[in-house]
């Protein structure tokens, strides 16, 4: 329970939820040195080359460890909301493999001196409450005095060899099957601008990013679901052309059949869109 008014979070930040990651173009730059770095390890199945959700470690020929590190600045106000919200953005990386997460490290950065811990803490509570409810241990920690507010997980996960999904599966004919309605960012755009009027209209769009996804780890059992991976901060396009690439396969999309989430229409048509949204296209026009 909040005991008095939270300093609204987004005030501090000059990117929002997944607006922060980096330019995917800069990105592969990055990732050189590590690519080469990797494959000196042959357990390492899946590492920074594969543009996968999280890291595959073989533990024995029967189980594989999957590792992943999602932290970013609030897309939302209220402190507790954002720890639920990051918490869950970060858990779906092992769901995205068809894992299972069992543990779980914070990682926090706070400008202590402006806002104070009590938000601080808040955010932590919010992050704790979704790793319980997925049966995740929240076992600690490291936090830092930071510019501006950052929150997310490293989240250990597991999955038995013969269930372990990645983004290089899909086979030609397969159907691409989405889980949730795609919007998100817009939406988050929407209320970054107050456009978000009403407590139903925040309601919908908190219960749409804290919801898990773990359906992942249920799909990862079948055999006909050949690849997985999720939809965040490069958008459906950027992440199925991921898929693309690692499949050597085309994908058709019918733009009627794209499940939407409510309100995104209305504002598209006044102009609202993720900071990101031009710097995702720059990167996937001349596919």
């Amino acid at each position: 329970m909040i005991t008095k008014e939270m300093p609204k979070l987004t005030q501090y930040s000059k990117a929002s939820g997944c607006g922060c990651k980096a330019d995917p173009n800069a990105l592969h730059e990055i990732l050189k040195g590590l690519r080469e770095q990797c494959i000196l390890f042959p357990s390492l199945l899946r590492d920074a080359s594969s543009a996968d959700d999280a890291a595959v470690y073989k533990l024995n020929d029967d189980t594989a460890l999957l590792l992943t590190t999602d932290f970013f600045a609030p897309a939302i106000d209220n402190p507790y909301d954002f720890g639920r919200v990051a918490a869950a953005n970060a858990l779906s990386d092992i769901y995205a493999m068809g894992g299972k997460p069992f543990l779980a490290l914070a990682v926090m950065a706070w400008p202590l001196e402006k806002i104070g811990a009590e938000s601080a803490r808040e955010t932590l509570k919010g992050g704790a409450q979704v790793c319980e409810k997925a049966g995740v241990a929240l076992a600690g920690g490291h936090t830092i005095e930071g510019a501006e507010p950052l929150f997310g997980l490293c989240v250990a996960g597991t999955s038995p060899l013969a269930h372990l999904k990645t983004n290089g599966g899909a086979k030609h004919g397969d159907i691409l099957y989405l889980t949730k309605p795609v919007g998100s960012g817009i939406l988050m755009s929407a209320y970054r601008r107050r456009l978000l009027t009403s407590n139903s209209e925040y309601a919908y769009l908190i219960d749409h990013l804290t919801r898990l996804n773990s359906a992942g780890a249920f799909f990862g059992e079948f055999s006909y679901v050949h690849a997985l991976t999720d939809v965040t901060g490069f958008g459906l396009i950027g992440h199925l052309l991921e898929m693309c690439k690692a499949s050597q396969l085309c994908a058709h999309l019918n733009f009627e059949s794209i499940p939407l989430m409510h309100g995104v229409e209305n504002f598209i048509t006044q102009f609202v869109y993720p900071d990101i949204t031009f710097r995702n296209w720059k990167f996937v026009e001349q596919h």
